[in-house]
């Protein structure tokens, strides 16, 4: 049975990817709409889950674009390894230590003249655009800079004087600029912040507002994710992956089996090519269960 214009469900497998019956050795989910409830929860079923596929020898990878600081909510669940990809890949993070004392293990950072240059072409072309920076371990914002984060700046500036030599920002290493715009309409203001900046830094989105995420160029989940693989010698083709943003979208079509949540933008149901049920309704776990019951 096919829904939504030819994307499978989580009882269904495309039978062109002949690959999707290679056993799993890695689940890469992403966080917020996809394996946390609307409330920030992990279900007790999802809990379960995970464990029991840490359990069977496949590790589990959350990958987000949360900063380090932000991954309390998940802390317990990270098992042996203790590494989490922030940031939209951007960097991958040690978080044996618990919160606050996290430790960065690889940074892919935007570099600070890029930054500069692509806030400056943003301001051109979309006027009204306002910045934040997130960097390692310190975040800074534009007065005008809505309050989407619960967490108070480390300081408050222009962004081209927070970038520049000697400013708040100069000292640590940029994972991302959050770019907001207060009238364009989300996925428009995507699509014209890809066309103004071209290939010099990444661009995507996850948050329902125009805000767009901005990474050096060539970052993405994806792209991290299949350097932590290479680690560790696991294939694409080993890699269960579930998203529900754009931001997910590279690692949903990297990976050999990839599940969009049913609560998903329409662009990564069909990156994916299948879909699980909502976040709400332990999509994740519902997937998981099934690979483990099908392992020999």
């Amino acid at each position: 049975m096919r829904e939504n214009g030819g994307v499978t469900s989580a009882l269904e497998a495309p039978a062109t990817r002949a690959h999707a019956a290679v056993p799993p050795r890695l689940i890469a989910t992403d966080l917020d709409g996809t394996l946390l409830r609307d409330d920030k929860s992990v279900s007790p079923r999802t809990v379960a889950a995970l464990a029991a596929a840490e359990a069977a020898g496949i590790e589990v990878f959350f990958v987000t674009g949360r900063p380090a600081r932000w991954m309390e909510v998940v802390s317990d669940h990270l098992h042996g390894h203790g590494l989490a990809i922030c940031g939209n890949g951007a960097a991958v993070v040690d978080l044996h230590e618990g919160p606050g004392h996290h430790r960065f293990t690889m940074v892919r950072e935007v570099g600070h003249a890029n930054a500069r240059e692509t806030v400056r072409l943003l301001r051109e072309g979309a006027p009204g655009t306002v910045f934040a920076i997130e960097q390692t371990y310190a975040f800074h914002q534009e007065h005008a800079y809505p309050s989407i984060h619960v967490e108070r700046p480390d300081s408050y500036g222009d962004a081209d004087e927070l970038l520049a030599p000697g400013g708040a920002a100069a000292r640590l290493p940029v994972l991302k600029l959050l770019a907001f715009h207060p009238a364009l309409e989300p996925d428009a203001f995507l699509s014209l912040a890809r066309t103004v900046v071209g290939d010099r830094v990444t661009v995507t989105r996850s948050s329902p507002t125009a805000l767009v995420e901005i990474s050096g160029p060539g970052v993405s989940k994806a792209s991290t994710l299949a350097m932590c693989c290479a680690v560790r010698g696991i294939s694409p083709e080993e890699v269960v992956a579930f998203g529900d943003m754009p931001n997910d979208i590279e690692m949903l079509t990297w990976a050999g089996q990839a599940y969009a949540m049913g609560n998903a933008h329409p662009d990564a149901l069909r990156a994916a090519g299948r879909r699980t049920a909502a976040n709400n309704e332990d999509g994740v776990a519902v997937v998981i269960e099934k690979i483990l019951a099908e392992l020999p």
